[in-house]
């Protein structure tokens, strides 16, 4: 994600209809029936899943990881716009190890598996239901608007990381086939975290580190996701989508003022993304299309680029390579992740 992980499509239909029958309109009174009170929330679609990812990486580690997650997500519709909310619970095996284990450098070792929390919320407010016009829909663009939102992570490894990020920008969305979408959305990107290794006891003469804290630069951000049922197909096999997303987030500097950390420490564009994700409706096979997507079964591709900024193809970084700043430097393919991804995900 992503972000991951991350939406479907909604609609809703409301249909209503009524009639009224008097002999004598002037001497029998008819009484209306009362006005229904519109629901604050239009949608309102929550979900849990379980999935597991199966060569997951952890950056410093020289092998990949296995990692169980657990996630719930909301997503809803109101008058003005749209929220979208996930949390995810991951526990990794011991290739990415509980603190204060440090990942192994080609030796297995007994520590258990480190527990990540990550949370991310996004919220839109469209252009169209703002003004109460629609002179921001043209063609296969539906809306634009504002877009707001933020994440937070947590994992109880070595490196303790405490990742808080800001977002801002605007959204575009648009229609594709079969009631699909398309939403991109550029973006100000701003983080915060912690890492274990900018603390005086491993910044050796760098001055200036006190408590491992990082304040990364404001950066750019562009985050896209879609979605679209494979509508195309013979009804008998109509029960399969297609989603993916991806995030794309400018370089943000070390995360330390000017001269305080080696220079290698400098972050690259970051892609996180599950470009392809192929989503099995089961429930609408065994139940019919009134329970469509409440029993999801999946199976998607990861591809993390630069993983939370770190430079792939610096090899003068240590966290990314063995043998850093000689001319041995190897790739230990910890930076990069590229990972099958699966799931059941049910509506409730």
């Amino acid at each position: 994600m992503k972000l991951k992980s991350y939406a479907l499509a909604f609609g809703l239909t409301i249909a209503a209809a009524g009639s009224a029958f008097a002999a004598d309109l002037s001497t029998m009174p008819v009484k209306a029936k009362p006005v229904a009170d519109v629901p604050f929330f239009i949608v309102n679609d929550n979900r849990l899943t379980y999935a597991y990812q199966f060569t997951a990486t952890s950056p410093g580690a020289s092998a990949s990881t296995p990692k169980n997650i657990f996630a719930f997500t909301h997503f809803d519709v109101w008058a003005y716009g749209t929220n979208f909310i996930n949390l995810e619970l991951l526990k990794s095996n011991s290739t990415d190890p509980a603190g204060p284990c440090v990942p192994s450098v080609g030796v297995p070792n007994a520590c258990a598996g480190a527990t990540e929390f990550y949370g991310l919320f996004r919220s839109t407010f469209g252009w169209n239901e703002i003004f109460g016009t629609r002179m921001f829909s043209y063609g296969i663009l539906r809306d634009i608007s504002f877009e707001v939102g933020a994440d937070v992570n947590t994992e109880n490894n070595f490196l303790a990381p405490a990742k808080k990020d800001v977002v801002a920008g605007l959204q575009f969305a648009f229609d594709l086939p079969y009631k699909g979408y398309f939403n991109v959305s550029p973006l100000y990107y701003k983080e915060w975290s912690h890492n274990s290794f900018l603390t005086p006891a491993f910044a050796g003469p760098f001055p200036g580190i006190a408590n491992g804290n990082t304040d990364f630069r404001g950066t750019w951000a562009v985050e896209i996701n879609y979605y679209m049922d494979l509508g195309f197909l013979p009804e008998y096999l109509q029960y399969f989508a297609i989603s993916g997303r991806a995030g794309f987030y400018g370089p943000k500097g070390t995360g330390a003022a000017a001269g305080i950390v080696s220079p290698s420490n400098d972050t690259k564009m970051e892609i996180n993304a599950e470009p392809i994700r192929l989503t099995f409706d089961a429930s609408k096979l065994f139940w019919g299309p009134k329970y469509s997507h409440f029993v999801d079964v999946w199976v998607a591709y990861r591809y993390w680029e630069n993983k939370f900024g770190l430079d792939d193809k610096n090899t003068a970084n240590g966290v990314c390579f063995f043998n850093a700043g000689t001319a041995a430097a190897t790739n230990n393919k910890s930076c990069t992740e590229k990972s099958l991804y699966s799931g059941i995900s049910i509506k409730f």
